[in-house]
């Protein structure tokens, strides 16, 4: 009878739905964008559970509606988003055995700033994919998207003479990664979000070991990015300090030699990859996403 019963619970544990669901998926867009709207993040959702029959995924909406969520991502702080992100992953039944999570531009380094800063209390995130992200961030004007001319002309201003101010800082989310090289310890010292999460000033050991924990760190550059500037900082790269010309790689930067947030252990271990395309910011195939992305990164 023990043998019988013993042999029931093994058929039960290799035949149960519950065990062969694919893992899930959160998202979060980026700039001008926003979760859940048919033009933007739902077709994409859409296209996940298509590709990934069963598969559940969390297109993370910060607000009440669709409309706060466009405005958190230029006006509320990215500090407070990450903290309301943090809750509400650690709240989500779906995603207790763990969830891989792709971020889109600027949602790639609050998705990372989640990880490192909340990822010991959440459900293992094993895939992190980021697409045209800026985590040594940026240097430029980026496009202002949906934005009122005139509202996007201030946005402008604000960054080009008193984006580390600290009232910026916690009112216009671009300023948080502004990367000033001419300026860079005016960067360290003000920035609230990017020189925090990228262990510029202090190193905090809980930012390196929940990063590390990863099984892939996949960055995706755009080669004729003309959002991002430099676009290479979709791939941890950025300008040498002092001048705004000539780009240091992940590999040539302190953050790396000094190992700072643990990239270059990462980097040793096969946990970083990095993947790049020809066209502008955000612009891929489905083709080249299956290929590229989701059968080796989502479907284990």
């Amino acid at each position: 009878m023990r043998l019988l019963i013993c042999c029931l619970f093994i058929i039960k544990t290799i035949i149960d739905p519950a065990d062969t669901k694919p893992t899930p998926i959160v998202l979060w867009h980026g700039m001008g964008d926003t979760c859940c709207l048919v033009y933007s993040l739902a077709a994409f959702k859409f296209f996940l559970k298509k590709e990934i029959p069963g598969v559940y995924v969390n297109s993370l909406r910060i607000g009440n509606n669709t409309v706060e969520d466009f405005e958190s991502g230029y006006f509320m702080n990215p500090n407070k988003q990450i903290d309301y992100v943090c809750k509400e992953l650690a709240a989500d039944p779906e995603l207790q055995n763990g969830f891989n999570a792709i971020g889109f531009s600027q949602g790639s380094q609050f998705l990372r700033g989640v990880i490192e800063r909340c990822g010991h209390k959440l459900p293992p995130v094993k895939n992190f994919i980021s697409l045209g992200g800026q985590h040594q961030g940026v240097y430029g004007i980026p496009h202002c998207m949906a934005l009122a001319s005139e509202t996007c002309d201030y946005i402008r201003e604000l960054l080009n003479y008193a984006a580390y101010h600290s009232w910026v800082q916690k009112t216009l989310v671009q300023a948080t990664y502004w990367h000033d090289p001419l300026h860079e310890n005016d960067y360290k010292h003000g920035s609230i979000l990017l020189a925090d999460i990228n262990n510029e000033v202090n190193i905090n050991q809980t930012y390196k070991d929940n990063l590390s924990r990863l099984d892939h760190f996949v960055m995706v550059k755009f080669n004729n990015d003309s959002m991002v500037q430099p676009r290479e900082s979709a791939w941890f790269s950025f300008y040498a300090p002092g001048q705004g010309k000539e780009i240091l790689t992940l590999q040539q930067s302190q953050i790396y030699l000094e190992d700072r947030l643990g990239l270059q252990k990462m980097d040793k271990a096969g946990k970083l990859v990095f993947l790049q395309l020809p066209g502008d910011h955000l612009h891929f195939t489905t083709d080249w996403f299956i290929a590229n992305i989701i059968k080796p990164y989502l479907l284990n």
